[in-house]
């Protein structure tokens, strides 16, 4: 049974929860300068964790490399917010793939 399909509508209607609800969110509450550096620094993070961690197992382990990497780095925004943004970031790296 080939679950891809399901894996990749699970995708998209995440990317459009983050489109319609985090990011407006997010920008009410940051600067653009602010947003663009938090943006560039978690895309850094998942990119750095998908090549750590190879497989599609490794979730979780990818998931606190990237934690771990903000937090070493001061990066303090709510988790919510946060999980939303690596997600979107993890969603695009697929993509570009």
């Amino acid at each position: 049974m080939d679950i891809t399909p399901i894996i990749e509508a699970a995708f998209m209607l995440i990317a459009a929860v983050i489109t319609a609800v985090i990011v407006p969110y997010i920008r009410s509450k940051t600067t653009d300068t602010q947003r663009a550096e938090l943006q560039a620094l978690v895309r850094i993070a998942v990119t750095a964790a998908e090549q750590l961690y190879v497989g599609t197992e490794k979730g979780k382990e990818k998931k606190a490399y990237v934690l771990e990497w903000l937090n070493e780095r001061g990066i303090t925004v709510d988790s919510e917010k946060l999980d939303a943004m690596i997600e979107s970031a993890v969603y695009s790296l697929k993509e570009q793939i």
